[in-house]
Parts: C-alpha cells; sequence; structure tokens
C-alpha cells in the first residue's frame, strides 16, 4: 500500500532528480554567458555548474531507490531522507537568487519545496 510519505518522497525525488538534469542541460550556453574568461575560469565554470546539477541528480536517485528498496517507515530512510533535505537547504542558501535570472530566483525556490517534501515524507 502507498503511503502519503511515499508519494511526498516520489514528488520530491522526481522534481530535483529533473531540476538537476535541467541544470545540466544548459552548461555550455551558461558558460558562453560569462563573455570572454580563461580557459582555467572556463573549466572550473564548467565542472561547478555540472557538479550541482549531479548532485542534485543523486539526491533524487537517492531518495527514490531508499524509498523504492528500504520503504520510508524506517530509521535509515528517515535519516537519508533528512540529510537529503538538510543538503537541499544548504544549496538553497548558497544559489541565493540575487541576480536577475529567472533560473536563479527559481532554484532556491525549487530546492526549499523538495527539502520539504523530503522533511515531511520522513516524518509520516
Amino acid at each position: 500500500m502507498v503511503m502519503i510519505s511515499d508519494i511526498l518522497l516520489y514528488v520530491g525525488s522526481i522534481v530535483i532528480t529533473l531540476w538537476g538534469v535541467a541544470h545540466i542541460i544548459p552548461t555550455k550556453r551558461i558558460v558562453n554567458g560569462f563573455g570572454s574568461i580563461s580557459v582555467d575560469n572556463r573549466r572550473i565554470l564548467t565542472m561547478e555548474w555540472i557538479a550541482e546539477g549531479l548532485t542534485l541528480v543523486f539526491i533524487g536517485l537517492l531518495v527514490l531507490f531508499v524509498t523504492i528498496l528500504g520503504g520510508a517507515q524506517n530509521t535509515v530512510s528517515a535519516i537519508v531522507f533528512t540529510i537529503s533535505a538538510l543538503m537541499l537547504i544548504v544549496m538553497a542558501g548558497l544559489t541565493g537568487g540575487r541576480t536577475p535570472i529567472v533560473f536563479f530566483k527559481i532554484c532556491p525556490l525549487a530546492k526549499t519545496a523538495v527539502a520539504i517534501l523530503f522533511f515531511l515524507g520522513s516524518l509520516f
């Protein structure tokens, strides 16, 4: 039987995984948007941009597979969900949304919303 906690966790997992993929796809365009920067800075920016996207995908898939394979109703799962939620809150704080670019304004909201879903999913 699917519980409300499972639904919250599945929705959060799918949203943050897709957000991570959406983060990775425009990497070249984002890096090019910085204009004329050194090759080293271009490589660092590319690496960091992809790393954040992969981190979001990892968090989403981790919660998804823990939910599917271990269920939401055990201590280890609850710890994974809580730590994942905390990581998303930290990442939301780093992103900040302090630019006029819509993607950056939405990013902390998306991460925070999913963190709330994960936290609530760990309670029920």
